[in-house]
Protein backbone atom coordinates (compact mmCIF):
# COMPACT_ATOMS: atom_id res chain seq x y z
CA UNK A 1 0.00 0.00 0.00
CA UNK A 2 2.78 2.30 0.59
CA UNK A 3 3.39 2.71 -3.01
CA UNK A 4 0.40 2.99 -4.06
CA UNK A 5 -0.41 -0.47 -5.78
CA UNK A 6 -3.27 -2.83 -4.48
CA UNK A 7 -3.52 -5.31 -2.35
CA UNK A 8 -4.03 -8.53 -4.66
CA UNK A 9 -6.32 -10.67 -2.08
CA UNK A 10 -7.03 -14.35 -2.46
CA UNK A 11 -10.64 -13.94 -3.20
CA UNK A 12 -13.80 -16.32 -2.96
CA UNK A 13 -15.16 -16.97 -6.54
CA UNK A 14 -18.11 -15.77 -5.64
CA UNK A 15 -17.19 -12.67 -4.26
CA UNK A 16 -17.75 -10.30 -7.01
CA UNK A 17 -21.02 -11.11 -7.71
CA UNK A 18 -22.43 -11.65 -4.36
CA UNK A 19 -21.62 -7.88 -4.35
CA UNK A 20 -23.14 -6.74 -7.08
CA UNK A 21 -26.16 -8.48 -6.37
CA UNK A 22 -27.31 -5.64 -4.30
CA UNK A 23 -27.12 -3.53 -7.47
CA UNK A 24 -28.83 -6.56 -10.14
CA UNK A 25 -32.32 -5.07 -11.56
CA UNK A 26 -31.61 -1.04 -10.21
CA UNK A 27 -34.97 0.91 -10.61
CA UNK A 28 -34.88 3.66 -13.39
CA UNK A 29 -34.77 7.23 -13.43
CA UNK A 30 -37.45 9.09 -14.65
CA UNK A 31 -39.34 11.96 -15.37
CA UNK A 32 -43.02 12.82 -16.34
CA UNK A 33 -44.02 12.11 -19.02
CA UNK A 34 -43.85 8.45 -19.15
CA UNK A 35 -45.97 5.77 -20.44
CA UNK A 36 -44.94 2.01 -19.44
CA UNK A 37 -46.46 -1.42 -20.25
CA UNK A 38 -45.12 -4.08 -18.27
CA UNK A 39 -45.87 -7.79 -19.37
CA UNK A 40 -45.00 -10.47 -17.30
CA UNK A 41 -44.71 -14.26 -18.40
CA UNK A 42 -44.32 -17.13 -16.75
CA UNK A 43 -41.24 -19.11 -17.53
CA UNK A 44 -40.24 -20.41 -20.78
CA UNK A 45 -37.48 -22.08 -21.85
CA UNK A 46 -34.43 -19.42 -20.82
CA UNK A 47 -32.94 -19.74 -24.70
CA UNK A 48 -36.49 -19.35 -26.59
CA UNK A 49 -36.78 -15.86 -24.56
CA UNK A 50 -33.20 -14.92 -25.44
CA UNK A 51 -33.65 -15.89 -28.78
CA UNK A 52 -36.86 -13.98 -28.69
CA UNK A 53 -34.91 -10.70 -27.37
CA UNK A 54 -32.27 -11.24 -29.67
CA UNK A 55 -34.88 -10.37 -33.30
CA UNK A 56 -36.18 -7.37 -31.82
CA UNK A 57 -33.15 -6.26 -30.78
CA UNK A 58 -31.39 -6.96 -34.07
CA UNK A 59 -34.49 -5.36 -35.64
CA UNK A 60 -32.67 -1.92 -33.95
CA UNK A 61 -29.32 -2.84 -34.06
CA UNK A 62 -28.51 -3.67 -30.39
CA UNK A 63 -26.62 -6.55 -29.41
CA UNK A 64 -28.85 -9.31 -27.40
CA UNK A 65 -28.15 -9.97 -23.48
CA UNK A 66 -25.31 -12.90 -22.44
CA UNK A 67 -26.16 -16.58 -22.68
CA UNK A 68 -25.68 -16.51 -18.13
CA UNK A 69 -27.90 -12.30 -18.40
CA UNK A 70 -30.68 -12.29 -15.90
CA UNK A 71 -31.34 -8.64 -16.54
CA UNK A 72 -31.24 -6.44 -19.15
CA UNK A 73 -31.83 -2.97 -20.40
CA UNK A 74 -31.58 -0.92 -23.72
CA UNK A 75 -32.48 1.98 -25.25
CA UNK A 76 -33.75 1.44 -28.64
CA UNK A 77 -34.54 5.08 -30.24
CA UNK A 78 -37.91 5.95 -29.33
CA UNK A 79 -38.40 3.14 -27.01
CA UNK A 80 -36.52 1.79 -23.93
CA UNK A 81 -36.94 -2.41 -23.57
CA UNK A 82 -36.12 -3.57 -20.28
CA UNK A 83 -35.76 -7.71 -19.64
CA UNK A 84 -35.65 -9.19 -15.89
CA UNK A 85 -35.86 -13.15 -15.55
CA UNK A 86 -37.02 -14.45 -11.64
CA UNK A 87 -37.30 -17.25 -10.38
CA UNK A 88 -40.73 -18.06 -12.06
CA UNK A 89 -41.26 -15.41 -14.68
CA UNK A 90 -39.77 -12.86 -17.27
CA UNK A 91 -40.70 -9.25 -17.37
CA UNK A 92 -40.96 -6.92 -20.36
CA UNK A 93 -41.11 -3.65 -19.70
CA UNK A 94 -41.43 -0.86 -22.90
CA UNK A 95 -41.29 3.08 -21.83
CA UNK A 96 -41.71 5.81 -23.77
CA UNK A 97 -41.04 9.41 -23.13
CA UNK A 98 -42.89 11.50 -26.18
CA UNK A 99 -45.77 13.57 -25.00
CA UNK A 100 -49.30 12.32 -24.81
CA UNK A 101 -52.60 12.76 -24.69
CA UNK A 102 -53.07 11.95 -20.88
CA UNK A 103 -54.99 8.25 -21.82
CA UNK A 104 -54.01 5.04 -23.05
CA UNK A 105 -55.27 5.29 -26.42
CA UNK A 106 -51.68 5.28 -26.88
CA UNK A 107 -49.02 2.66 -25.37
CA UNK A 108 -45.36 1.89 -24.97
CA UNK A 109 -46.40 -1.60 -26.88
CA UNK A 110 -47.27 0.32 -29.62
CA UNK A 111 -43.27 0.74 -30.71
CA UNK A 112 -43.25 -2.85 -30.82
CA UNK A 113 -44.18 -5.20 -33.96
CA UNK A 114 -48.04 -6.79 -33.06
CA UNK A 115 -46.42 -9.92 -34.38
CA UNK A 116 -43.22 -10.36 -31.70
CA UNK A 117 -45.50 -9.41 -28.80
CA UNK A 118 -47.82 -12.83 -29.80
CA UNK A 119 -44.74 -14.74 -30.63
CA UNK A 120 -43.45 -14.14 -26.93
CA UNK A 121 -42.53 -17.46 -25.04
CA UNK A 122 -44.16 -18.30 -21.79
CA UNK A 123 -47.21 -17.44 -20.85
CA UNK A 124 -48.59 -14.13 -19.50
CA UNK A 125 -49.63 -13.52 -16.12
CA UNK A 126 -50.26 -9.95 -15.92
CA UNK A 127 -50.28 -7.21 -18.52
CA UNK A 128 -49.98 -3.30 -17.25
CA UNK A 129 -50.27 -0.25 -18.55
CA UNK A 130 -48.83 2.60 -16.88
CA UNK A 131 -49.22 6.30 -17.42
CA UNK A 132 -47.04 9.03 -15.35
CA UNK A 133 -47.96 12.67 -16.15
CA UNK A 134 -47.72 15.94 -14.40
CA UNK A 135 -51.44 17.07 -15.38
CA UNK A 136 -54.72 15.07 -15.34
CA UNK A 137 -58.17 15.67 -15.60
CA UNK A 138 -60.20 16.01 -12.87
CA UNK A 139 -62.51 12.73 -13.45
CA UNK A 140 -59.85 10.01 -13.68
CA UNK A 141 -63.22 7.52 -14.49
CA UNK A 142 -63.15 7.53 -17.86
CA UNK A 143 -59.47 6.64 -18.07
CA UNK A 144 -60.62 3.27 -16.27
CA UNK A 145 -63.93 2.80 -17.80
CA UNK A 146 -66.08 4.47 -15.12
CA UNK A 147 -64.41 1.46 -12.84
CA UNK A 148 -64.71 2.19 -9.26
CA UNK A 149 -60.84 3.36 -8.37
CA UNK A 150 -58.28 2.71 -5.55
CA UNK A 151 -55.90 5.46 -4.82
CA UNK A 152 -53.15 7.37 -2.45
CA UNK A 153 -51.37 10.18 -2.13
CA UNK A 154 -48.08 8.76 -1.97
CA UNK A 155 -44.38 9.08 -0.96
CA UNK A 156 -45.68 12.07 1.79
CA UNK A 157 -47.72 13.80 -1.21
CA UNK A 158 -45.04 14.36 -3.64
CA UNK A 159 -47.37 12.02 -6.04
CA UNK A 160 -50.88 10.63 -6.58
CA UNK A 161 -51.59 6.98 -7.54
CA UNK A 162 -54.63 5.53 -9.02
CA UNK A 163 -55.85 2.12 -10.50
CA UNK A 164 -58.97 -0.41 -10.63
CA UNK A 165 -57.43 -3.68 -10.33
CA UNK A 166 -58.92 -4.89 -13.27
CA UNK A 167 -58.66 -5.99 -16.49
CA UNK A 168 -60.26 -4.02 -19.51
CA UNK A 169 -60.75 -4.83 -22.91
CA UNK A 170 -57.53 -4.64 -23.72
CA UNK A 171 -56.84 -7.26 -21.81
CA UNK A 172 -54.37 -5.05 -19.39
CA UNK A 173 -54.74 -3.58 -16.35
CA UNK A 174 -54.20 0.43 -15.71
CA UNK A 175 -51.98 2.27 -13.37
CA UNK A 176 -51.95 6.26 -13.46
CA UNK A 177 -49.57 8.37 -11.51
CA UNK A 178 -49.54 12.01 -10.98
CA UNK A 179 -46.57 13.76 -10.54
CA UNK A 180 -46.77 16.15 -7.55
CA UNK A 181 -43.07 17.11 -7.39
CA UNK A 182 -41.59 13.68 -7.30
CA UNK A 183 -37.12 13.42 -8.07
CA UNK A 184 -36.62 11.59 -10.94
CA UNK A 185 -35.57 8.26 -8.64
CA UNK A 186 -38.63 8.72 -6.65
CA UNK A 187 -40.42 8.49 -10.04
CA UNK A 188 -38.71 5.63 -11.24
CA UNK A 189 -39.06 3.51 -7.79
CA UNK A 190 -42.81 4.46 -7.52
CA UNK A 191 -43.49 2.98 -11.25
CA UNK A 192 -41.47 0.09 -10.44
CA UNK A 193 -43.24 -0.95 -6.58
CA UNK A 194 -46.58 -0.07 -8.56
CA UNK A 195 -45.63 -3.02 -11.32
CA UNK A 196 -44.57 -5.15 -9.08
CA UNK A 197 -47.68 -4.91 -6.26
CA UNK A 198 -49.66 -6.32 -9.52
CA UNK A 199 -47.05 -8.82 -10.67
CA UNK A 200 -46.58 -10.45 -7.51
CA UNK A 201 -50.30 -10.03 -6.45
CA UNK A 202 -50.79 -12.07 -9.11
CA UNK A 203 -48.22 -14.21 -8.54
CA UNK A 204 -49.69 -15.21 -4.91
CA UNK A 205 -53.43 -15.78 -6.25
CA UNK A 206 -51.62 -18.55 -8.34
CA UNK A 207 -51.75 -20.59 -5.13
CA UNK A 208 -55.65 -19.97 -4.39
CA UNK A 209 -57.32 -22.04 -6.71
CA UNK A 210 -55.12 -24.72 -5.89
CA UNK A 211 -55.75 -24.44 -2.33
CA UNK A 212 -59.47 -24.05 -2.76
CA UNK A 213 -59.17 -27.42 -4.87
CA UNK A 214 -57.24 -29.21 -1.92
CA UNK A 215 -59.52 -28.36 0.80
CA UNK A 216 -62.04 -30.81 0.28
CA UNK A 217 -59.36 -33.25 -0.02
CA UNK A 218 -57.75 -32.51 2.96
CA UNK A 219 -60.66 -32.88 4.89
CA UNK A 220 -61.71 -35.91 3.57
CA UNK A 221 -58.17 -37.63 4.75
CA UNK A 222 -58.65 -35.99 7.71
CA UNK A 223 -62.17 -37.35 8.21
CA UNK A 224 -60.78 -41.46 8.00
CA UNK A 225 -57.56 -40.45 10.04
CA UNK A 226 -60.43 -39.84 12.74
CA UNK A 227 -62.09 -42.62 12.28
CA UNK A 228 -58.84 -45.11 12.14
CA UNK A 229 -57.99 -42.85 15.49
CA UNK A 230 -60.94 -43.59 17.15
CA UNK A 231 -60.81 -47.60 16.35
CA UNK A 232 -57.55 -47.59 17.88
CA UNK A 233 -59.31 -45.98 21.17
CA UNK A 234 -61.76 -47.91 21.46
CA UNK A 235 -61.47 -50.88 23.28
CA UNK A 236 -64.25 -52.33 22.39
CA UNK A 237 -64.08 -52.50 18.72
CA UNK A 238 -62.60 -55.53 16.82
CA UNK A 239 -59.91 -54.77 15.45
CA UNK A 240 -57.85 -56.04 12.28
CA UNK A 241 -54.29 -54.22 12.74
CA UNK A 242 -53.41 -55.28 9.02
CA UNK A 243 -56.27 -53.90 7.67
CA UNK A 244 -55.92 -50.44 9.60
CA UNK A 245 -52.46 -50.25 9.11
CA UNK A 246 -52.80 -50.55 4.97
CA UNK A 247 -55.46 -48.53 5.48
CA UNK A 248 -53.19 -45.90 7.51
CA UNK A 249 -50.75 -46.53 4.86
CA UNK A 250 -52.61 -45.37 1.94
CA UNK A 251 -53.61 -42.33 3.87
CA UNK A 252 -49.89 -41.25 4.61
CA UNK A 253 -49.06 -41.36 0.57
CA UNK A 254 -52.19 -39.40 -0.32
CA UNK A 255 -51.22 -37.05 2.41
CA UNK A 256 -47.83 -36.90 0.83
CA UNK A 257 -48.94 -37.27 -2.33
CA UNK A 258 -51.20 -34.03 -1.80
CA UNK A 259 -48.05 -32.02 0.11
CA UNK A 260 -45.87 -32.60 -2.80
CA UNK A 261 -48.68 -31.23 -5.30
CA UNK A 262 -49.08 -28.23 -3.60
CA UNK A 263 -46.14 -27.30 -0.99
CA UNK A 264 -43.97 -25.12 -3.65
CA UNK A 265 -46.95 -23.34 -5.12
CA UNK A 266 -48.41 -22.37 -1.53
CA UNK A 267 -44.76 -21.01 0.24
CA UNK A 268 -44.50 -19.17 -3.08
CA UNK A 269 -47.62 -17.50 -2.35
CA UNK A 270 -46.54 -16.73 1.07
CA UNK A 271 -43.81 -15.05 0.05
CA UNK A 272 -45.04 -13.09 -3.15
CA UNK A 273 -47.52 -11.88 -0.41
CA UNK A 274 -45.03 -10.58 1.63
CA UNK A 275 -43.43 -9.25 -1.22
CA UNK A 276 -46.48 -7.44 -2.06
CA UNK A 277 -46.73 -5.83 1.42
CA UNK A 278 -43.83 -4.74 1.65
CA UNK A 279 -44.17 -2.36 -1.63
CA UNK A 280 -47.31 -1.41 -0.54
CA UNK A 281 -45.59 -0.16 2.53
CA UNK A 282 -43.14 1.87 1.02
CA UNK A 283 -45.48 3.79 -1.25
CA UNK A 284 -45.61 5.71 2.28
CA UNK A 285 -49.58 5.99 1.64
CA UNK A 286 -51.50 9.55 2.98
CA UNK A 287 -55.29 9.24 2.28
CA UNK A 288 -57.16 10.79 -0.52
CA UNK A 289 -60.70 11.26 0.93
CA UNK A 290 -63.42 8.75 -0.78
CA UNK A 291 -60.82 6.46 -1.85
CA UNK A 292 -59.40 3.13 -0.52
CA UNK A 293 -55.40 3.13 -0.37
CA UNK A 294 -53.82 0.52 -1.85
CA UNK A 295 -53.53 -0.80 1.99
CA UNK A 296 -56.97 -1.30 2.38
CA UNK A 297 -57.93 -3.19 -1.10
CA UNK A 298 -54.86 -5.89 -0.92
CA UNK A 299 -56.03 -6.43 2.73
CA UNK A 300 -59.44 -6.62 2.21
CA UNK A 301 -59.41 -8.52 -1.29
CA UNK A 302 -56.31 -10.62 -1.52
CA UNK A 303 -56.00 -10.81 2.21
CA UNK A 304 -58.75 -13.36 2.38
CA UNK A 305 -57.15 -15.56 -0.29
CA UNK A 306 -53.77 -15.79 1.28
CA UNK A 307 -55.54 -16.68 4.51
CA UNK A 308 -56.93 -19.42 3.29
CA UNK A 309 -53.67 -20.55 1.83
CA UNK A 310 -52.38 -20.24 4.57
CA UNK A 311 -54.69 -22.48 6.50
CA UNK A 312 -54.56 -25.26 3.43
CA UNK A 313 -50.74 -25.06 4.37
CA UNK A 314 -51.54 -25.51 7.90
CA UNK A 315 -53.66 -28.30 7.83
CA UNK A 316 -51.62 -30.10 5.41
CA UNK A 317 -48.74 -29.86 7.87
CA UNK A 318 -51.10 -30.63 10.78
CA UNK A 319 -52.27 -33.95 8.66
CA UNK A 320 -48.77 -35.22 8.18
CA UNK A 321 -48.27 -34.78 11.75
CA UNK A 322 -51.37 -36.58 12.80
CA UNK A 323 -50.49 -39.86 10.23
CA UNK A 324 -47.22 -39.62 11.28
CA UNK A 325 -48.32 -39.80 15.29
CA UNK A 326 -51.04 -42.51 14.33
CA UNK A 327 -49.00 -44.77 12.45
CA UNK A 328 -46.08 -44.92 15.43
CA UNK A 329 -49.29 -45.99 17.63
CA UNK A 330 -50.38 -48.48 15.54
CA UNK A 331 -47.60 -49.71 14.88
CA UNK A 332 -46.41 -49.93 18.47
CA UNK A 333 -49.67 -51.52 18.82
CA UNK A 334 -48.42 -54.11 16.39
CA UNK A 335 -45.11 -54.27 17.87
CA UNK A 336 -46.53 -55.09 21.55
CA UNK A 337 -48.73 -57.92 20.18
CA UNK A 338 -45.48 -59.46 18.09
CA UNK A 339 -43.78 -59.45 21.54
CA UNK A 340 -47.14 -60.84 23.32
CA UNK A 341 -47.36 -63.91 20.55
CA UNK A 342 -43.33 -64.19 20.76
CA UNK A 343 -43.89 -64.81 24.24
CA UNK A 344 -46.44 -67.32 24.39
CA UNK A 345 -44.51 -68.60 21.33
CA UNK A 346 -41.37 -69.03 23.71
CA UNK A 347 -43.69 -70.26 26.81
CA UNK A 348 -44.69 -73.34 24.43
CA UNK A 349 -41.42 -74.09 23.83
CA UNK A 350 -40.37 -74.40 27.01
CA UNK A 351 -43.36 -76.40 27.83
CA UNK A 352 -42.51 -78.67 25.24
CA UNK A 353 -39.30 -79.17 25.96
CA UNK A 354 -39.84 -80.00 29.96
CA UNK A 355 -42.02 -82.60 28.18
CA UNK A 356 -39.53 -84.04 25.83
CA UNK A 357 -36.73 -83.95 29.04
CA UNK A 358 -39.32 -85.90 30.80
CA UNK A 359 -40.01 -88.19 28.16
CA UNK A 360 -36.16 -88.57 27.34
CA UNK A 361 -35.57 -89.20 31.17
CA UNK A 362 -38.28 -91.56 31.38
CA UNK A 363 -37.13 -93.49 27.45
CA UNK A 364 -33.65 -93.60 29.67
CA UNK A 365 -35.04 -95.54 32.36
CA UNK A 366 -36.78 -97.95 30.25
CA UNK A 367 -33.24 -98.48 28.37
CA UNK A 368 -32.00 -99.01 31.13
CA UNK A 369 -34.41 -101.79 32.48
CA UNK A 370 -34.13 -103.44 28.74
CA UNK A 371 -30.42 -103.43 28.52
CA UNK A 372 -30.01 -104.73 32.37
CA UNK A 373 -32.47 -107.58 31.75
CA UNK A 374 -30.55 -108.97 28.25
CA UNK A 375 -27.36 -108.36 30.17
CA UNK A 376 -28.75 -110.23 33.21
CA UNK A 377 -29.79 -113.15 30.67
CA UNK A 378 -26.49 -113.01 28.91
CA UNK A 379 -25.22 -113.88 32.63
CA UNK A 380 -27.32 -116.29 33.36
CA UNK A 381 -26.68 -118.03 30.41
CA UNK A 382 -23.42 -117.86 31.34
CA UNK A 383 -23.65 -119.73 34.60
CA UNK A 384 -25.45 -122.68 33.75
CA UNK A 385 -22.79 -123.22 31.01
CA UNK A 386 -20.05 -123.09 34.06
CA UNK A 387 -21.89 -125.39 35.93
CA UNK A 388 -22.91 -127.78 33.57
CA UNK A 389 -19.14 -128.35 33.08
CA UNK A 390 -18.85 -128.84 36.97
CA UNK A 391 -18.10 -125.44 37.97
CA UNK A 392 -19.80 -124.82 41.35
CA UNK A 393 -21.67 -121.79 39.91
CA UNK A 394 -25.42 -120.94 41.61
CA UNK A 395 -27.58 -119.42 38.67
CA UNK A 396 -29.62 -117.66 41.62
CA UNK A 397 -27.08 -116.41 43.60
CA UNK A 398 -25.04 -114.87 40.39
CA UNK A 399 -28.35 -113.16 39.11
CA UNK A 400 -28.61 -111.41 42.81
CA UNK A 401 -24.73 -110.05 42.40
CA UNK A 402 -25.07 -109.29 38.53
CA UNK A 403 -28.49 -107.38 39.09
CA UNK A 404 -27.20 -104.21 40.76
CA UNK A 405 -23.92 -104.48 39.29
CA UNK A 406 -25.19 -104.46 35.52
CA UNK A 407 -27.70 -102.46 35.71
CA UNK A 408 -25.24 -99.69 37.51
CA UNK A 409 -22.96 -100.19 35.23
CA UNK A 410 -25.91 -99.77 32.05
CA UNK A 411 -27.38 -96.62 33.95
CA UNK A 412 -23.91 -94.69 33.95
CA UNK A 413 -23.18 -95.31 30.88
CA UNK A 414 -26.37 -94.30 29.46
CA UNK A 415 -25.99 -91.37 31.60
CA UNK A 416 -21.86 -90.51 30.24
CA UNK A 417 -23.64 -90.66 26.66
CA UNK A 418 -26.32 -88.39 27.27
CA UNK A 419 -23.70 -86.13 28.57
CA UNK A 420 -21.56 -86.35 25.50
CA UNK A 421 -24.17 -85.98 23.27
CA UNK A 422 -25.58 -82.74 25.11
CA UNK A 423 -22.12 -81.66 25.38
CA UNK A 424 -21.52 -82.16 21.43
CA UNK A 425 -24.60 -80.56 20.51
CA UNK A 426 -24.09 -77.63 22.51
Amino acid sequence: MADGLPIRLNEHAQRRDLAGEVHARPYELLSAPVRASQLAMVHADPADERAHLARLLASHGAEPPGDGAGYFIRDLGGFRLRWERHSEFSTYTVMRFDPSDGGFATTALDLIPADWLESMPGEAMTAVHVLVARELPDDLGPLFDGNSLVGSKVLWGAGEAWTDFRLHADGFSRVVLKDCGLTRGQTGRLVQRLLEIETYRMMALLAFPLARQSAPEIARIDRELAGIVSQLADPKVEQNDRDLLEHLTRLAAEAERLDAATSFRLSAAKAYYAIVCRRIEELREERIPGLQTFAEFIDRRLGPAMKTCDSVSERQQLLATRVSRAGDLLRTRVDIALEEKNRDLLNSMNRRAELQLRLQETVEGLSVVAISYYLLGLIGYLAKGLKSVGLPVDYDLTGLIGLPVVAGAVWLGVHRLRKALNHKAE
